[in-house]
């Protein structure tokens, strides 16, 4: 008997319209009829932005208006924007506006709330589209009809929506950036100002050292000069030392000291330039305070997102992760690696005109420079920490490929083990690299940080959520053998973690449930 084979429909691919994908309206436009399509162009600014209304066809049905930034005109703007769509038949529209940095926010917003169809439009097309029609004069009323035809074009871009997780991720990360840019620039400061007072000080320290993880900034405080630490000598800085229980080795303080006895004449302003540059570390303090207080609120967020199996991988860590997926947003967003990537600008740029084709420019420079630098900033860290991405770059380096371009093809190579791991929801399997305990990872941050243990102990529960089952097991192992360990202090930390070993799968056993209870009603 002859099988019957299942006739397979031939699958019509889908029409392409020039334009960007996410701006393509051609379709809409067809249902309802060109005649009864709106496009709604704004020109924003600080304080005000003007608008006017159009069919698709270009006639104008409001003329170019101009709104104030305040709650009552933009109600009346949505009211009549609306009363006029209906009079003039319009059954289906768009809202373009163009991008001002923050300025644009505040009317994307507006227009939200009244439901209707946002796209916004790169500052790049609308000057692209006002060229032609006005080369030599730049006006509003030009710009909202540059704003208008690369609406219709397909360059009004429509983007997805964030919540307030990934924005909240977003405003955190930038904050903490800037921080640690003020920072970096009083620490140049200091070193100079430093150098005056204390020539050569600075120089027996590593360039990473001089501010953390060393003595160089307490033994510079407590003996402004080359004389003061001559006076002290070894003991007197050891005491000085030992007295506010900074730990040290002798024979950093010996070299100190060597220094100290052949250190060329300071500035003549020894005295008030030390003081300035006290002034400055006390500045310091105060950033780093507000970097660490950052970075506890970048790791609250993190833990409600998938990102946080990135922890997973040798060389990301709370403030990397928390990073990218501020700037990245909802991994749901990109169909592939690819889509990362391609947002992010990490490709060579192409120039092909007939029989020339160069397709290894430079990398390309219109892109979301933000979401880049995160990348790049993983790929450093994985070059640094991860041994099978530190021999990559190796092998790359033995190839003359520049450092630019080995982050850049590391990061491509990332994004793809990023994709992988919050898409689907999976921690890191390399091959003879040991995958990283995600819970003990975030404990170990939240410990050098001294972020409260009843805060830490519900960030780790609400990671288990993200991790998957068959991790439960090795995830648990770390947590359980810190918690069996003696804590002093009034918290009971196993009290604290058996939840959280309940929810891993770890069988508590009756009587420690209950003698861990009796001990809490007790306190």
């Amino acid at each position: 008997m002859a099988t019957k084979t299942k006739s397979r429909k031939s699958q019509q691919t889908k029409a392409r319209y020039i334009g960007k994908p996410a701006g393509t309206i051609q379709e809409r436009v067809q249902v309802v009829g060109p005649e009864h399509f709106g496009v709604v162009s704004v020109d924003c600014a600080k304080r005000r932005s003007k608008w006017m209304l159009c069919d698709f066809y270009g006639k104008v049905i409001i003329e170019p208006t101009t709104v104030e930034h305040n709650a009552g005109a933009m109600k009346a703007m949505t009211n009549l924007i609306a009363e006029k769509l209906k009079f003039a038949g319009i059954t289906d529209s768009i809202v373009a506006v163009e991008m001002t940095g923050i300025y644009h926010r505040p009317i994307q917003r507006a227009f939200r709330q009244a439901g209707f169809d946002i796209r916004t439009v790169h500052p790049f097309a609308s000057k692209h589209f006002r060229g032609p029609l006005h080369p030599n004069s730049k006006t509003d009323d030009h710009d909202l009809e540059a704003i208008f035809h690369a609406a219709i074009k397909g360059y009004g871009l429509a983007t997805l929506p964030v919540n307030e997780t990934y924005q909240a991720l977003q405003a955190t990360s930038r904050h903490r950036r800037n921080l640690v840019k003020q920072r970096s620039r009083l620490q140049i400061q200091i070193r100079c100002l430093l150098h005056q007072t204390m020539p050569g000080f600075a120089d027996l320290f590593e360039e990473d050292k001089l501010f953390n993880k060393s003595i160089a900034m307490p033994i510079a405080l407590g003996f402004a000069s080359a004389d003061k630490i001559q006076v002290a000598g070894i003991d007197g800085m050891a005491a000085y030392l030992k007295e506010r229980k900074i730990r040290f080795q002798p024979r950093t303080i010996e070299r100190i000291f060597a220094w100290s006895s052949t250190a060329i004449d300071a500035s003549p302003l020894t005295t008030m330039l030390s003081d300035q540059w006290t002034q400055l570390d006390e500045v310091r303090k105060i950033l780093t305070r507000q970097i660490e207080a950052v970075e506890q609120e970048m790791a609250k967020f993190l833990v409600k997102t998938p990102y946080v199996l990135l922890m997973s991988v040798t060389g990301i860590n709370v403030v990397s992760a928390a990073g990218f997926a501020g700037e990245a947003g909802p991994i749901d967003h990109y169909a592939t690696a690819k889509a990362i990537t391609g947002r992010a600008g990490l490709f060579p740029t192409r120039y092909q005109s007939d029989e020339v084709d160069r397709g290894d420019g430079a990398v390309a420079r219109t892109c979301n420079r933000r979401l880049r630098a995160a990348a790049i900033l993983i790929a450093k860290n994985l070059i640094k920490c991860h041994p099978y991405y530190r021999g990559l770059a190796a092998l790359m380096a033995s190839q003359k490929i520049t450092p630019l371009d080995r982050q850049c093809r590391i990061a491509n190579r990332a994004m793809r083990m990023v994709f992988q791991l919050v898409g689907g929801r999976q921690v890191w399997r390399g091959k003879g690299v040991n995958q990283e305990y995600i819970l003990e990872k975030l404990r170990v941050f939240h410990s050098v940080h001294g972020t409260a243990f009843d805060v830490v102990i519900k960030q780790l529960y609400e990671i288990v959520q993200w991790l998957p089952k068959s991790s439960y097991a090795s995830e648990a192992k770390p947590i359980q053998e810190f918690a069996s360990k003696k804590h002093r202090g009034p918290i009971l930390i196993g009290d604290l973690l058996i939840p959280v070993l309940i929810r891993l799968g770890v069988v508590i056993p009756a009587e420690v449930q209950l003698d861990s209870s009796e001990a809490r009603d007790s306190e």
